[in-house]
């Protein structure tokens, strides 16, 4: 079966990614600018040493799969949760 990378419902974008991010920041992850693994790189990008566009919000790159799976996991247990407490509610 062929996967396809495409969202059923592009708006939802903005809205998976803040979930991913409150998951990740529930479970003690540094991921995002706001929880910057170097914390000189906010002070380097106001000087203009590194230029702000160098720096990635959205890197993953050192968090390791067991925790990106964890994060992928609580995504997928808090949207069902979700679809059950709207299906059970009508």
């Amino acid at each position: 079966m062929a996967r396809s990378n495409s969202k059923l419902v592009p708006q939802s974008k903005k809205a998976l990614d803040a979930l991913k991010y409150e998951i990740a920041a529930e479970l003690g992850l540094p991921v995002g600018k706001q929880m910057s693994a170097n914390a000189d790189t906010e002070f380097a990008t106001e000087l203009g040493s590194i230029p702000s566009s160098s720096v990635k919000e959205d890197y993953w790159g050192h968090i390791s799969s067991r925790d990106t799976g964890a994060v992928g996991g609580t995504i997928t247990k808090r949207l069902i949760q979700r679809a059950e407490e709207a299906l059970f509610s009508l």
